[in-house]
Order: structure tokens, then C-alpha cells, then sequence
């Protein structure tokens, strides 16, 4: 049949094995960083006293990071290596954890923004060079598979973070609303503050020595694997990319890709929180579940495309990514909480397949191209604050009946990704025929 793959070919070539070890660490570091960064939002919502619109500013720094440093990682791993482009990356992180100190200690959101742009700005540096690097490592016939299996450990770090969130950060929320801090005199509300901003520290902080660990491990490896292919210019890199479609569309695909993901993921707890009427560190149980099925589908998913063609694949899981939306905007609560869990299923195989499809035989302009590529993670910073102001503002509201104002604006707000899924979909049919 067409859609039968190569599955005789190793995934991981034996002399690479120590490098894919290596780098499946970091694909976990950064996983379990942005989804702690997900549950930040709620947190900073309820220790500022913010709107939601304005906690998603969190995923704006975060996400805006990678546009700003996705270029400058380029020409580090083009000069040098993707060695050092992990160094380069581990140190950006370990200075913006450092920076939450003091901004818990002078209990400043904004400062707390800036540490979280810093911090995200070496998780782009580390994507910028990783994805690529898994890229290499084998055969191009097994590329879009490997890089796959290297992102299932991606979603093994975000439960981790998870985890972390539940029962260091949320579990030490005071329950207090925003109705009973409005009341409180300002000496027992910054009281309050300090505890809550000191874990949310706690975790940062002890990441930092994983870090380090993970930074000396490199620096005293001989890992200097480059790019051997013939030296191209950045304005001939960029002509020969944007000369082929599939590529500047996967850009354009990838960027409401990460959007939807990070915005459905950063509205979950919220979703939660309205819909059973429980607090932050119950609902992020549920949270945990639609990682966990992340995972699940993201292994079931590597194994069946040794015999489906992934963009055939990924536009089935489109096509059932908008059915959940639509049933976590109308089904009653007892079911639309399992659509919304059942979404992240979906996601699953989306950005390494999008990724893979797009570099898929790219030349010495590679490098660069996987830049535009982490460049488009920026959406993760456009998304989710547009579903914070549907939350707000209930614009929508009018589309549903039979629920609360407030209950309807977070549902509403999912027709969102319902657009973005369909801009998924385009892409996997109109390149349906590339082939791993």
C-alpha cells in the first residue's frame, strides 16, 4: 500500500545513541519549564489580583522569547556547534530562574515577566538546537519518526513540572478571593505574597542545579557535531526556504499549532476551576490526566508511522482535535471536561510532524529554517492572551445558552482553536503525500 513506510531502518543510528541520550534530557528540562509556566498564570492571577488578559502576559514573555532568540541560535550553532548552542541555552536559563528571587522578594510582576523572558530565551536557544540536531542524527527516511520519539520525552518533563506545580505552587495558594484580598490590610496581604511568591521560587531554584549538571556534562563532552553541508548565506538560505511552500506554510502552521496548544493548556485549569467549581490545585489534576493522554498517543502514534504516512495522520487528529472543541464548548460538564482532555490527545503528534514535514530534505539552509520554525513558537504568546480576553469579555457568549456568564465566556473562548486546528488540517492535506 502507499502509505506503507520504511520501518527496517533504525530510528537512531548506534553511534548516535550517546547524543540522542544526552539531548533527551534537555527535550524534558524545557517540557517540565513550560508547563509550570502554564499553571503560573492562574497563580499570578490570584496573587496580583489581576484579569485573565493580563496573567496571559506570562505566556507573552515566554513565548515572545522565541522569536527574539530562535535567529541569534542559528548563527550560534552555524558558527560553532550544537554543543555549544546547549550551553548557550542551559546558562540563559539558569540567569532567568535566578531572577525570580528578586522579583518574589519585592513581590514585583513585571520583574517576574522580564525573568520569565530571560529564562524562556534559553529554552529557545535549546529548541533552536535540538530539534535539528535529533534531526541529524540517522537516516533522513526515519527523521520525522525520531525527532517523534525524542519529543515523547518532552511531555514525560511537563507531568514532572506538573507535579511540581500541584503540590509546591498551587497546593500553596492561599485560598483566599480576590473579594477577601481586596479587604485585607496591606501588611497581612503581603504577608500572604511572600509565602506564595517563595514557592513559587522553590522549584526554579532547584532546577537550576539540574542545570548545572546538565551544562558541565556538556562542556567537558567532545560532542561537536556541526553541519558538514556546503556554507550557505542567511539571504540565500532565506530565498531558497521561502521558494518552497511546504515550508513557509509549516511555518505559518506551526505558529497557530503552538498556539493552540499553549493556549488550551493555559485556559485548562481555568476551564476547570468554573465548570466543577473547585480550586487551582484540584483542577490541575485534570491537567495532569490530558498529559498523560499527550503521551500516551504521542508512543502510539511514533509506532504507527512505520505504517501511515505522518501528514495523513496528523489530519485525522485535526479533524477529531475540532470535534472536542466542540464539545467542550456545548456538551454538559460531565462530558465536555473529557472533550477538553481528550484535545491534548489530538495535539499530540502535531508539532514534531509539522516540524519534520517542513526541514524534510532542506539542505545546507537547514539550520536556518529550523530557526523560522522555533520562531513560530511565537504564537504561543498571540493565542493564549486572545482567549484570555474572550474569558474577560464573554464576546461570545452569545453562540451557547443554558450557562453562567461566566461559565459561557471560558467555554466560548475554545472556538479559538477550532481555527487554528482547521489551519492544521489545510496543511496536512495539502501535503499529505510526504512521506517519513
Amino acid at each position: 500500500m502507499d502509505n506503507k513506510v520504511n520501518n527496517n531502518i533504525p530510528i537512531v543510528a548506534k553511534e548516535y545513541k550517546l547524543y540522542f541520550f544526552l539531548l533527551v534530557f534537555c527535550f524534558a528540562l524545557w517540557g517540565l519549564l513550560n508547563n509550570m509556566n502554564d499553571t503560573l498564570v492562574p497563580a499570578f492571577a490570584k496573587i496580583f489580583m489581576i484579569k485573565a488578559v493580563d496573567s496571559s502576559l506570562v505566556q507573552v514573555a515566554f513565548y515572545g522569547a522565541y522569536a527574539v532568540l530562535a535567529m541569534p541560535a542559528a548563527f550560534i550553532i552555524k558558527k560553532y556547534s550544537y554543543r555549544v548552542g546547549v550551553l548557550v541555552g542551559l546558562g540563559f536559563y539558569m540567569i532567568g530562574a535566578f531572577g525570580y528571587v528578586p522579583a518574589a522578594l519585592l513581590q514585583n510582576y513585571n520583574l517576574f515577566l522580564v525573568s520569565i523572558f530571560v529564562l524562556a530565551c534559553g529554552l529557545s536557544v535549546l529548541e533552536t538546537t535540538c530539534n535539528p540536531f535529533v534531526l541529524s542524527l540517522g537516516a533522513q527516511e526515519t527523521s520525522v519518526r525520531r525527532l517523534n520519539f525524542a519529543q515523547a520525552f518532552n511531555p514525560v518533563g511537563s507531568i514532572a513540572g506538573l507535579f511540581l506545580a500541584k503540590y509546591l505552587i498551587l497546593a500553596n495558594l492561599n485560598p483566599a478571593d480576590l473579594e477577601a484580598r481586596m479587604a485585607m490590610p496591606a501588611d497581612e496581604l503581603a504577608a500572604i505574597r511572600h509565602t506564595e511568591l517563595f514557592w513559587i521560587c522553590v522549584p526554579y531554584i532547584g532546577l537550576i542545579f539540574v542545570a548545572i549538571i546538565l551544562w558541565l556534562i556538556f562542556f567537558k563532552s567532545k560532542l561537536n557535531e556541526k553541519d558538514a553541508r556546503t556554507a550557505m548565506t542567511v539571504p540565500e538560505a532565506f530565498k531558497k526556504l521561502f521558494s518552497k511552500p511546504r515550508y513557509y506554510c509549516g511555518v505559518i502552521t506551526q505558529f497557530f499549532y503552538v498556539g493552540v496548544q499553549v493556549a488550551v493548556w493555559t485556559w485548562t485549569i481555568k476551564y476547570i476551576m468554573t465548570t466543577e467549581h473547585i480550586v487551582e490545585h484540584e483542577a490541575v489534576d485534570y491537567f495532569i490526566i490530558s498529559m498523560v493522554l499527550f503521551i500516551i498517543f504521542r508512543y502510539v502514534c511514533v509506532y504507527l508511522m512505520k505504517y501511515f504516512v505522518p501528514a495523513k495522520m496528523m489530519a485525522v487528529f485535526a479533524i477529531a482535535g475540532i470535534l472536542c472543541c466542540f464539545g467542550t464548548i456545548y456538551l454538559p460538564a460531565s462530558a465536555s471536561i473529557w472533550c477538553l482532555i481528550a484535545i491534548s490527545g489530538c495535539m499530540s503528534l502535531m508539532f514534531p510532524t509539522i516540524y519534520g514535514i517542513a526541514l524534510r530534505n532542506l539542505g545546507p539552509e537547514v539550520k536556518f529554517g529550523a530557526a523560522g520554525l522555533i520562531m513560530a513558537i511565537l504564537g504561543g504568546a498571540v493565542v493564549p492572551p486572545v482567549m484570555g480576553w474572550l474569558v474577560d469579555t464573554g464576546a461570545l457568549t452569545f453562540l451557547i445558552s443554558g450557562f453562567s456568564i461566566e461559565e459561557a465566556s471560558i467555554r466560548t473562548a475554545y472556538y479559538f482553536p477550532i481555527a487554528c486546528f482547521v489551519i492544521v488540517l489545510i496543511y496536512s492535506l495539502a501535503f499529505r503525500n510526504v512521506k517519513d
